[in-house]
């Protein structure tokens, strides 16, 4: 069950960008949910900081394949 005040939201991944992001929490010691939430909070953070996304270059293609 949902904890109080979280949404629950569908999310599709590619299988890349999903083992990408295992493999990061991993590292960081975090689920593959607790580390899409981390992210998402981090960016809206630096967003509502400085009115920028977290870097000016976010819309530039990785050098990782994620399709």
């Amino acid at each position: 069950m949902a904890e109080k005040g979280k949404k629950q939201v569908p999310l599709r991944l590619s299988n890349q960008l999903y083992e990408q992001l295992a493999a990061w929490a991993e590292d960081d010691f975090r689920s593959v949910n607790g580390q899409i939430e981390y992210l998402l909070t981090e960016c809206v953070r630096q967003r509502k900081k400085n009115g920028k996304y977290v870097s000016d270059e976010i819309d530039k293609p990785l050098d990782i394949d994620i399709s």
